[in-house]
């Protein structure tokens, strides 16, 4: 999480966006061991590596709400509350296609039957449960956060620059 924090911090030139996309990860990782705990599977390397793969996918959701958010402020000149609510509904039709492509694909996973499917579930049930859980709370969520960090950011001393300095 560290390595996501630095790399997002890096990439965003900022302490506060990182926290908003990493934001996401709580979501996934209880819809991941709910569904676990539903069908009485544990928690074990199959499902960690399942988890691992959810992080990526549900991070770069909140990504691509966030990047398209900070866009629009810097290039446009838009107001937070603006672009945030621009980047959600821009957002939601790629962020659904990426989620329901890999929940799709796990499907098959977590109803396998047969030879070596007890191995497989886990990580399909991990799947399933992490991206339906963080898909309903991420759309909510990841807004009411960025705009909190932003309005924390004001306070404590950032300061917006008028759009005509900003490009000069």
């Amino acid at each position: 999480v560290v390595t996501m924090y630095i790399v997002l911090g890096v990439l965003y030139e900022s302490y506060i966006h990182p926290i908003t996309i990493l934001s996401t990860l709580p979501s996934a990782a209880v819809g991941a061991l709910l569904a676990l705990l539903l069908t009485g599977n544990d928690l074990g390397l199959i499902a960690i590596i399942g988890i691992i793969l959810l992080i990526g996918i549900v991070k770069k959701n909140a990504i691509m709400m966030i990047d398209f958010a900070l866009e629009a402020e810097r290039q446009r000149g838009m107001s937070p509350q603006d672009a945030i609510y621009r980047a959600a509904l821009l957002r939601f039709r790629p962020i659904l296609m990426t989620t329901l492509a890999a929940l799709f694909g796990a499907i098959p996973l977590m109803l396998a039957s047969g030879s070596g499917a007890e191995l497989r579930q886990p990580l399909g049930l991990v799947l399933v449960g992490g991206l339906l859980l963080s898909q309903l709370l991420t759309l909510f969520t990841t807004p009411v956060i960025y705009l909190f960090f932003d309005r924390l950011g004001q306070r404590f001393g950032r300061r917006r620059e008028p759009l005509a300095e900003a490009q000069a």
